[in-house]
């Protein structure tokens, strides 16, 4: 069994390379590396390393016209030449044992997803040994409902039957792993948590999702769209009517507002943006990849 790694990136220089670095230097190597690059233009140390990597044939460096987190990932599905895809951030720092823990996870549960352990940076050095709750940071392997997009494994088939992910999760993409894993488990599959999988997400400042502002203090949608969008295509009556409701009050009560409350308006703005953008969204279809044809590889 074999791994590819799929690296959406989006505005980041000097961080993507690092992660590229570490995750080649890896024991033993990913059989192949994807970099699923949305960005316009890199600084020329970082385009010229970038390329001879490319040559060399360490990495494939897609480059894609428009930023989309999961129009990227649905590329590296597609792209990809194993029946494993490992999708990372573009800022991580991983631990060794990273690729060989999501390969024996994958062969020992039969899951068709592998979610790995994320340490954000302000759990460095936390003990979570613990914790009787779930989170991605815990230390007990499980059965769990979601993941990260950040540190998981799929089995590439069962992805694109599926049809991917969905491409109007847009902007930020916000909830579009609940979706996912939403028709995941209509479809049968399952998601095992791997801790041993782990990785530090260094949550880089800048590019990324970071590119889209910050979601406290903008009256643009891109952070509120997907949250709207996602509720309404795993609807279920009145529970999802009352998450749905719930989600514009929870985004004004915050420590934030309460300490700045002329930034309400401003955030209540966003939230009625982003229910029209979702519901627009909704009406015209989730946008999936075709099933592959009979006989195409997979």
């Amino acid at each position: 069994m074999k791994i590819t790694v799929a690296i959406p990136s989006y505005g980041r220089d000097h961080v993507l390379v690092d992660t590229l670095r570490e995750v080649l230097n890896l024991s033993p190597p990913p059989a192949e590396v994807l970099v699923l690059d949305q960005t316009r233009a890199h600084t020329s140390d970082v385009e010229t390393m970038l390329r001879e990597w490319d040559a060399a044939g360490g990495i494939r460096w897609l480059r894609l016209t428009e930023p989309s987190i999961t129009r990227a990932m649905n590329q590296g599905l597609l792209a990809a030449s194993n029946d494993i895809v490992l999708f990372l951030d573009d800022d991580i720092h991983p631990e060794p044992a990273l690729l060989r823990a999501h390969l024996a996870a994958h062969r020992d549960t039969a899951a068709t997803l592998v979610a790995g352990r994320v340490i954000q940076p302000w759990q460095a050095g936390v003990d979570v040994s613990k914790d009787t709750r779930f989170h991605f940071a815990s230390l007990r392997p499980a059965w769990i409902t979601q993941f990260m997009g950040g540190n998981f494994s799929i089995r590439r088939k069962a992805a694109l039957d599926l049809g991917g992910f969905d491409e109007n999760f847009v902007r930020v993409a916000y909830r579009f792993e609940a979706e996912f894993a939403y028709r995941l488990d209509r479809a049968g599959h399952r998601i095992y948590f791997e801790p041993a999988a782990s990785l530090y997400h260094l949550k880089v400042a800048t590019g990324g999702t970071r590119s889209f502002g910050e979601h406290l203090t903008t009256f643009k949608p891109d952070h509120a769209v997907g949250a709207y969008y996602c509720c309404l295509r795993t609807w279920s009556g009145w529970p999802s009517l009352g998450g749905f409701l719930a989600t514009a009050a929870r985004s004004v009560a915050t420590r934030h507002h309460l300490r700045r409350p002329w930034w309400i308006p401003v955030t209540l703005v966003a939230q009625l943006l982003g229910m029209g953008w979702a519901l627009g969204l909704y009406l015209s279809g989730p946008r999936y990849l075709r099933p592959p044809s009979a006989g195409a590889p997979h």
